[in-house]
């Protein structure tokens, strides 16, 4: 094979492989609220399978830049999370941490090829949202979808305190 076309080849594989790829856009309100003392919550996205098991997190978001490192203390607060997947992991973890968000929608895009989506079995499953805040509540909130994907697939949660709507998008 010729240098031109090997380049040709290697370039049209890079750019095909990602697209075949599904990926997850995970948008969460984060809710604001008229309260004395207010603190960003801390969130946890993860997948869980239908047996409840958690099937990979995709995004903790914490006070990791606290003092002596206690933002990390306060991740047991996110309890469903941290039984299942949360005290096994090493923070920060690359690709996951992340700092706490401002009230509004957040945004947050996964890809399939890397990361907990890559070893994703298809299936039903439930993207798990998680919230809870210093000096007020714990929320989570539930949103199934199936993996992968036969086309775009939107699906959406609601909680009713610390979160707000939960929307997920598969394609």
């Amino acid at each position: 094979m010729n240098r031109s076309l090997f380049l040709l080849t290697f370039a049209g594989a890079a750019v095909a492989g990602p697209a075949l790829a599904a990926d997850l856009t995970v948008t969460v309100e984060v809710p604001r609220l008229s309260v004395a003392e207010y603190h960003k919550p801390y969130v946890a996205l993860w997948i869980e399978g239908p047996d409840q098991a958690a099937a990979g997190t995709l995004a903790v978001w914490y006070d990791a830049k606290n003092k002596e490192d206690s933002g990390q203390k306060w991740l047991k607060d996110l309890r469903q999370w941290w039984r299942k997947a949360g005290r096994g992991m090493t923070f920060p973890a690359d690709g996951i941490s992340g700092a706490t968000r401002a009230p509004g929608p957040q945004k947050a895009v996964f890809s399939g090829a890397k990361g907990p989506l890559a070893g994703l079995k298809p299936g039903q499953y439930n993207l798990v949202a998680e919230a809870a805040r210093e000096v007020g509540g714990h929320e989570t909130v539930r949103v199934p979808f199936t993996w992968p994907a036969k086309g775009a697939q939107t699906a959406t949660g609601k909680g009713s305190s610390e979160l707000g709507a939960v929307i997920l998008t598969v394609k």
